[in-house]
């Protein structure tokens, strides 16, 4: 008989950084942004998959527009917290962006750099128009500026989890934000 490794226990949690209510609250806040600029337009977003899933899909409820819904995969992680730093695309669009206006819908931006990456393969393709909307921006960590049309909350440059953000591949479905143990002294 093989014996078979027990997985990894995750990280323990340092504690809420930003509920599920003001979660809500601010999405709500957000959509009606969207909604207004929007109003009337041929609206397509485009969720950065996996952990912009969550916050894409309550936006959408809350926009109350015709819409349409893609995703691309991009991934400049491996495993742990720290960016790699190379981009690849490993899910690409279904659909056709040319002269469609187009909104980024992200998790969180930090370096900047995958989301840049992003944004110049996205704006070969000729939209109408192309936007970013993140629920999380991480500024202290930039490293490469990126124009944002929506933004959720400014957090510190600390490792966050929960509402689809994970840590290897855990912490996905807690409804609010939260820090990793580890992780308590973000950078000021």
């Amino acid at each position: 008989m093989t014996a078979t490794a027990m997985p990894e226990e995750p990280p323990a949690l340092a504690g809420e950084l930003i509920s599920a209510a003001a979660i809500r609250q601010r999405v709500a806040e957000l959509a009606q942004q969207v909604r207004a600029d929007y109003e009337g337009g041929d609206l397509l977003l485009v969720g950065v998959l996996k952990a912009a899933v969550t916050f894409m899909v309550d936006l959408a409820r809350e926009l109350a527009l015709p819409l349409e819904m893609d995703f691309m995969a991009v991934s400049s992680y491996g495993p742990g917290t720290e960016s790699s730093g190379i981009v690849r695309i490993i899910k690409d669009l279904d659909v056709s962006i040319e002269g469609r206006h187009v909104l980024v819908v992200e998790d969180i931006v930090d370096t900047g750099a995958t989301l840049r990456y992003l944004l110049r393969t996205l704006q070969a393709r000729r939209p109408a128009s192309l936007r970013v909307c993140t629920l999380l921006n991480k500024r202290k960590a930039r490293k490469v500026e990126v124009a944002l049309a929506y933004v959720g909350f400014e957090i510190p440059d600390c490792f966050v989890v929960g509402y689809g953000l994970d840590y290897e591949e855990q912490y996905r479905n807690m409804p609010h934000l939260a820090l990793l143990a580890d992780d308590t002294q973000p950078a000021e």
